[in-house]
């Protein structure tokens, strides 16, 4: 069988690389490209360790061919760093809530919770539930991925509101 030639930014950064048409995502990420975040667990897509951002939606990495990723963006954990290679707010949310034991599905459930955030900025509790369910943890009962999340959505929202002298002049500005 023939390869072929696929190219897309992976966390930020064009790779490419050579695949056979029946490669999954998830073995070229792994093996080609050394991104090493997803995890294979399942293979059938129902356990979520294999989550990536494809083009602003979630993907479960083990049910998408390589090829079909051509032209994407697609963020792994890996992406969801600090520029200066520190954890982002979310990993650190997760490590500080104790969000994770084995840590097998860490990386999954991080990027499957970065575009719950992105989808909902101030979900509740039932609705992180809700958006994870997707994602399976066979160690940690979800207690403290929940509070992770939310404690990061927490975080966030307070980096992105103005404060209340910002909102002031804002508010100055709008009325004259």
């Amino acid at each position: 069988m023939s390869k072929m030639h696929i190219k897309f930014h992976l966390n930020g950064q064009e790779v490419e690389g050579l695949a056979e048409p029946r490669m999954l995502l998830i073995h070229f990420l792994r093996e080609n490209l050394k991104v090493t975040g997803p995890h294979i667990g399942c293979e059938t897509s129902h356990c979520g360790a294999c989550t990536v951002d494809l083009n602003g939606k979630s993907v479960k990495s083990c049910t998408l061919f390589a090829c079909q990723a051509d032209g994407a963006a697609i963020t792994t954990v890996e992406g969801l760093t600090n520029p200066d290679g520190t954890l982002g707010v979310l990993q650190e949310m997760f490590r500080e809530h104790h969000g994770l034991q084995c840590g097998f599905c860490t990386p999954g459930m991080i990027t499957r919770a970065h575009r719950l955030l992105q989808e909902n900025p101030t979900p509740t509790e039932e609705e992180v539930r809700f958006g994870i369910s997707g994602n399976l943890c066979r160690c940690t009962g979800y207690q403290n991925i929940v509070k992770a999340i939310l404690a990061a959505a927490e975080q966030l929202n307070a980096h992105k509101a103005p404060s209340s002298s910002e909102a002031v002049g804002q508010n100055v500005e709008a009325a004259e």
